[in-house]
């Protein structure tokens, strides 16, 4: 291992590390994503998976300060590589217990559970084996090599950038919306009506609703989107999801929702997004399929809160199940 590596290594974790904790600690997403990782089926409670995060979030702050303010003891360097070993066996957990599950790493991303996960906890692991072993502080290390030190420094933030989430959604995304505003959207002639979010409980079984979406409760069927005419084109997956997480209808049931996206299919100008979940609480507590049919010409280029249609069904029997807010 190089020396100066190895003596730039808790800076480099400390980085990593306390990045990781102010998003749990002070991240608002904290409380709304604990539910939906493998966290709260470990505990079997998404507010205890929300507070476990945030004292998580509390350690790795501390950790990154002693790194920092005392990178030549071996004690901060130690007690991160045990914390890397804990997350390596925490999301071995995960991937078989709850693979559709987010992890709550970093409590910043909603995506499942990845070979990225695996690799940030192994960083971790290293960072922590080389940040016990440093010989001296990491700004005299710093001082002496500015250049190389610059280099080791740069590359390592790349590298973890790189890990630290989907490129779907870090990168490509982004660079759509710019292509977009430059070039113009294709669709912004088209006219757009929105509509409020509704829940609804359906009438039919997982295999079925493939086929169709159920009526409302009044019996009446399910209306034609509003943006679904011929001429239009369907947004890519990504984008539907992400103006979905924006809805008041995915508020109002993502306390339900403990997976990302399952599955998905179009079907008359809707699309038919499906996650998997937990309804009740306790001994209650039932997996169910939570289905929501988004128009699937709809992004947020075009419309702030879409018209979104929401059906909970038991994933045993197919019974629909209410849920509330």
């Amino acid at each position: 291992m190089s020396a100066l590596a190895r003596d730039l290594a808790p800076l480099v974790l400390a980085g990593v590390l306390g990045s990781a904790g102010a998003g749990k600690l002070f991240g608002r997403g904290t409380a709304r994503q604990a539910p939906r990782t493998a966290l709260a089926r470990l505990l079997r409670d998404g507010g205890r998976a929300a507070l476990f995060l945030r004292v998580l979030g509390a350690v790795e702050l501390l950790l990154a300060a002693a790194l920092l303010a005392w990178p030549t003891t071996p004690l901060p360097g130690a007690g991160a590589a045990l914390l890397g070993v804990g997350f390596l066996g925490y999301l071995g957990y995960a991937r078989t217990a709850a693979p559709g599950s987010s992890c709550g790493c970093t409590a910043r991303q909603e995506a499942p559970l990845t070979w990225r996960a695996f690799a940030r906890a192994a960083a971790v692991l290293a960072g922590g084996a080389a940040a016990a072993l440093a010989r001296q502080p990491w700004w005299t290390a710093a001082a002496r090599h500015p250049a190389a030190a610059a280099c080791l420094v740069l590359a390592a933030a790349v590298a973890l950038t790189a890990l630290s989430a989907d490129p779907e959604r870090r990168w490509r995304m982004p660079l759509r919306r710019l292509r977009l505003r430059i070039a113009g959207h294709p669709l912004a002639a088209t006219a757009t009506t929105t509509a409020t979010a509704t829940a609804v409980a359906p009438a039919t079984t997982p295999a079925t609703t493939q086929a169709a979406m159920p009526p409302d409760a009044a019996g009446a069927p399910p209306p034609v989107p509003l943006t679904a005419a011929g001429a239009r084109t369907a947004v890519p997956v990504a984008a539907t999801v992400e103006l979905l997480e924006r809805s008041r209808a995915w508020q109002s049931v993502s306390r339900v929702v403990r997976s990302a996206l399952m599955d998905h299919w179009d079907d008359g100008g809707w699309r038919i997004l499906q996650f998997a979940g937990v309804y009740g609480g306790g001994t209650a507590a039932r997996p169910v399929l939570v289905l929501f049919a988004v128009d699937a010409a709809a992004s947020l280029d075009t419309v702030r809160e879409p018209a979104v249609r929401v059906s909970v069904i038991d994933a045993d029997s197919g019974a629909p199940v209410m849920a509330t807010a």
